[in-house]
């Protein structure tokens, strides 16, 4: 998802209401405050859930939703509402398979605490030894990078970098690699920047570690013994299954007032398996939040297996870096970033945990625990995210606590979206009187730079195409005035057209090009190569 930070959406980030502080009474800090939650509330709760659920995929339109609760080590409610794929007859129910997106980065997580529970790698491991290729900044730093800081997004790189290599094409490695040419300038553990491939490199260089391939360590570590048959880590493995929620976008047909959903794109997250790339079910999730809520142990129901140590699962929740710093910290709280988790507080000062993921291609997903009351809620859904699953988590969240839902968070949240979906990068001006292009020789040849790589512009018929990524996609341009052209960039992160400005100097060929989506940390400038470099 474009510039998603985390998504961190609890309810102290869209509610108004100021944090109490509570005075450190022991060395541990403050004691929980007393509990709100009982059996028969949630019992009281669940129906009303199951009516919300309901009403708000009729409101919004949004395809079809997975719903799965646990309460006190128990699934207490588990349920699919909707179609898997619009206009096509299957259902969803709770073993549809969703593709999870970002909900992937704690579940990731906790398959890397899985292996500090063993013994067979530490946080604060440097992964410069396991990850070859992958080297982040000078040398001071590149030695101490740690699974730590590239879990908790607190790398220095900068946000969502990489993201958009991956949108042209770019495999792994080359990511890896490409990220070592970005300055890290001084936010090396002093800054959070959501960071999907530094999150991957983390996981990467984990299962490196271990000897194993991520896909294998994944299904091997966590979800067998966790009983997840429908849980994987590989985009192959999603695609085969039958049973599975197609991706849905908004659009607004022409001549037409309201929006419909259709089923346009698919999104190989494969490149970023760990932090986006997990597709599993309600059910199985059920499981996960099981574990997560027990310390890292199954159910008595289930043996009572402890699949993962609780110390190195407990690490997870912890808060490491400010990752939503407060507008006004005397009155409203922070939110924080821990080992692939949100870690906020409630209005009442009880720990918060949550996830949420998002493609803008056509998935959202989010999960919320109150480790304190034992009660934790996954939503997923196959729309592009406008709030659903956050609103669906947090309204349950009121009802099992307050026997209300204490406010319209589809709202807040849908501006709170609308706004993460915009466009970053310029919209490219339509001049009242445009001025001529140059010949298109002018333009055409090869052009490069450390992170990208060669481009490549070439005539096509009357006209030229941007040759970008390792399959040299061809994207046609279209004139706008003078030595600008723009482009219809692909992928997920694409909006509007982005602007393709050449730099010309006298009646030569053109020496550079700036392309504006490429551009947002100043990796969107190309030098032309020596006329004799091939594309």
């Amino acid at each position: 998802m474009p510039r998603l930070v985390g998504l961190v959406l609890g309810v102290g980030v869209i509610g108004p209401a100021p944090l109490l502080m509570a005075t450190a009474t022991a060395a541990g800090g403050p004691p929980p405050p007393p509990k709100l939650v009982t059996t028969a509330k949630v019992s009281a709760a669940l129906p009303r859930l199951d009516a919300f659920a309901t009403q708000i995929l009729r409101q919004t339109g949004v395809p079809g939703m997975a719903i799965a609760v646990v309460h006190d080590d128990r699934v207490v409610f588990l349920k699919g509402y909707g179609l898997q794929e619009v206009g096509k007859p299957g259902a969803v129910d709770p073993d549809t398979v969703f593709q999870l997106a970002s909900l992937s980065k704690p579940i990731a997580s906790t398959v890397v605490a899985a292996l500090v529970g063993d013994g067979r790698v530490r946080w604060d491991d440097p992964v410069i030894g396991d990850l070859p290729g992958f080297r982040l900044g000078p040398a001071a730093i590149a030695e101490e990078v740690s699974l730590r800081d590239l879990l908790s997004h607190r790398s220095g790189l900068p946000d969502h970098a990489g993201d958009l290599l991956e949108d042209i094409g770019f495999d792994r490695a080359t990511i890896f690699q490409r990220l070592g040419v970005l300055p890290l300038g001084n936010r090396f553990r002093a800054v959070f920047n959501y960071t999907n491939f530094g999150f991957t490199a983390g996981a990467i260089a984990a299962a490196n570690a271990s000897g194993q391939g991520w896909e294998e360590l994944s299904r091997e570590r966590l979800y067998r013994p966790l009983g997840m048959a429908r849980t994987s880590s590989s985009y192959a493995d999603l695609i085969d299954v039958p049973n599975r929620a197609v991706l849905h976008v908004q659009e607004t047909p022409k001549g037409v007032a309201s929006r419909r959903w259709v089923a346009r794109y698919q999104r190989d997250p494969d490149a970023q398996s760990p932090a986006g790339g997990v597709s599993s079910t309600a059910r199985d999730l059920s499981q996960w939040l099981r574990l997560q809520l027990a310390g890292g142990r199954l159910g008595a129901a289930a043996g009572g297996r402890q699949i993962v140590a609780p110390a190195a699962l407990a690490e997870t929740h912890r808060p490491l870096i400010a990752s939503a710093p407060s507008r006004d910290p005397a009155v409203y709280r922070t939110g924080f970033y821990g080992l692939g988790w949100n870690v906020s507080s409630t209005d009442q000062g009880a720990v918060q945990l949550s996830h949420s993921g998002g493609f803008e291609l056509g998935a959202a997903t989010a999960a919320y625990l109150l480790p304190g009351e034992s009660l934790g809620i996954v939503v997923l859904t196959n729309g592009q995210p406008i709030g659903v699953p956050e609103t669906v988590a947090l309204s349950f969240l009121d009802l099992a606590r307050f026997g209300k839902v204490e406010l319209d968070y589809l709202k807040p949240l849908g501006g709170i979206f609308a706004q993460i979906a915009s466009q970053e990068y310029p919209r490219v001006p339509q001049p009242a009187n445009p001025g001529p292009a140059r010949p298109l020789a002018a333009y055409s040849g090869t052009y490069s730079n450390g992170f990208v790589g060669v481009i490549a512009v070439k005539p096509q018929g009357s006209g030229l195409v941007l040759d970008l990524g390792p399959q040299r996609r061809a994207y046609p341009l279209t004139h706008v005035s003078g030595d600008t052209f723009r482009y219809q960039p692909s992928g997920e992160n694409a909006a509007g057209p982005s602007a393709v400005a050449f730099s010309v100097g006298g009646n030569g060929p053109a020496s550079r090009v700036q392309i504006d989506n490429l551009n947002l940390d100043g990796q969107g400038v190309f030098q032309r190569q020596n006329p004799q470099v091939a594309p």
